[in-house]
């Protein structure tokens, strides 16, 4: 397209030599008809212009998702985020270009999720990414529009997310992280690394709404296993978790499970240090919280799960409805020991359990 300076001073050039051939009074029958088709030429121009500014209008308007999180940017490494990101890159987004995010920095801190998902429905975000349950169950208090996806759920259809796993039937779908299977998994590996262990408490966080179900499922695997589940210690804040552990060592018992959730998460390394100061093997779910000092750890991956997240919201943002999207169960599963945490508390590791950890932590 020819310029707007390059234009006038095209027009400029052929009007200047008919000006100066022009007696006073007289107009030149040329000049006239440059002047219609200059007048023609400067309307088609502005035709021609306009829907180009349209397009660059339509191209300016990205998609925009909020990202809703118990994680801090400074976290690192920070699977769930990393994760996601990685996902949207597989797809062909790139953030701040062809999407944007609107990332939501909980700190450690739930009760800022209604707050967080409120703003989102005030922004008019095309999809909400609640990063966990208590993210969930804000934004589907503060929408039933916006499609909201959920990497990491431990009762889709408990918690009142989804009528079914294949059919959600609402604005909300995503993916799950825990299961009976997983419970009882986590119990037998911790029996395979402390095959002596015979009493276990349980240190269960009330933060996460399923938690119930988890803990009957830690009790019906130990009944098989033939573990006495000897103590029970319901934790809701970070100042529940010096007295529960005071308690649980009065017992004996010979190691802890954890039955994790968003306040454990956020507290996970003073979590791990009480237990190393009461000389308590704990075994936790995600690498995060062995990373943080528990002795060992096994769950869906979580980089894995928010990699699949991104699917979800490419999907959405084609034309897909949450309601008629499945909810996914994992499919990679992530074993992490701490060695470091072995040996302050005076443990060997069966070699064969190391050979077949994901992550083993020296």
């Amino acid at each position: 397209m020819i310029s707007r300076r390059r234009f006038l001073a095209f027009l400029g050039a052929l009007v200047t030599p008919l000006a100066a051939e022009a007696q006073p009074g007289h107009v030149p029958r040329a000049a006239v008809t440059l002047s219609r088709c200059g007048l023609v030429m400067i309307l088609a121009l502005g035709i021609v212009s306009t829907p180009t500014a349209g397009r660059a209008q339509q191209a300016a308007k990205i998609p925009r998702v909020a990202f809703l999180t118990t994680t801090s940017p400074e976290d690192s490494p920070n699977p769930g985020v990393d994760g996601f990101r990685q996902g949207l890159r597989e797809l062909g987004y790139i953030e701040g270009r062809s999407i944007a995010i609107d990332w939501r920095w909980g700190r450690g801190r739930i009760e800022q999720f209604p707050e967080f998902a409120a703003e989102a429905v005030r922004l008019k975000v095309d999809v909400i990414v609640a990063a966990n349950t208590p993210a969930g169950r804000a934004a589907k208090v503060a929408t039933k529009t916006i499609p909201i996806v959920i990497p990491f759920m431990s009762d889709p259809v408990g918690d009142g997310f989804a009528a079914t796993l294949a059919h959600p039937g609402s604005n909300i779908t995503g993916l799950t992280n825990e299961g009976a299977e997983i419970a009882a998994k986590r119990l037998q590996l911790l029996r395979e690394a402390l095959p002596n262990v015979s009493r276990i408490a349980i240190v269960a966080d009330t933060s996460e709404p399923g938690y119930q179900n988890t803990v009957r499922n830690v009790e019906h695997a130990a009944r098989t296993l033939g573990v006495n589940v000897q103590a029970r210690q319901l934790v809701s804040n970070p100042g529940d978790l010096p007295s529960a552990f005071a308690n649980i060592a009065r017992e004996r018992v010979g190691a802890v499970f954890l039955v994790v959730g968003t306040m454990t998460f956020a507290n996970r390394a003073s979590l791990a240090e009480l237990a190393l100061k009461s000389r308590l093997p704990l075994v936790c779910g995600t690498g995060q919280y062995v990373r943080a000092g528990c002795l060992m750890g096994y769950s869906a991956s979580v980089s894995d799960l928010f990699r699949r997240a991104a699917t979800f919201v490419d999907k959405i943002l084609k034309g897909a409805k949450p309601a008629d999207l499945p909810v996914e169960q994992p499919t990679k599963f992530e074993l992490v020991i701490n060695l470091k945490t072995a040996k302050a508390l005076g443990l060997t590791i069966p070699q064969s359990l190391l050979l077949r950890a994901d992550q083993v932590i020296e």
